[in-house]
């Protein structure tokens, strides 16, 4: 079983959690359920979470709720705990590099803390 783990900046402010304090209740639920099938299935299909081409080994939670494409990156820690280091909502069809930038800066800060 995965845990499922936020980034937090060295003064505590955690961007996913302001993130996800964004949407409705019904996204929000589609988030948990999309989190609880990462955390307890061995092999989560691709629909839902996937590794990011030519990135330092990040991963992507994928998650359609209504018209919304939402994304959260994060990292793995020793096979075990997934590190979200940020979310938003997709608007095309690529991964936005700045995204991805944030995202390999947030795991280096945290693995250098740690």
């Amino acid at each position: 079983m995965r845990e499922i783990i936020f980034y937090r900046t060295v003064n505590g402010h955690c961007p996913v959690e302001e993130f996800l304090d964004s949407l409705n209740d019904k996204q929000i639920e589609k988030v948990l359920w999309v989190f609880k099938i990462i955390k307890e299935l061995t092999m989560v299909p691709k629909e839902y979470f996937k590794k990011l081409v030519n990135t330092d080994d990040l991963w992507e939670i994928r998650i359609n709720a209504g018209n919304k494409s939402i994304r959260i990156l994060g990292f793995f820690v020793k096979n075990k705990f997934l590190v979200l280091t940020n979310a938003f909502v997709k608007k095309s069809q690529k991964t936005p590099g700045k995204e991805i930038q944030i995202a390999q800066q947030r795991k280096k800060d945290y693995l250098e803390r740690k």
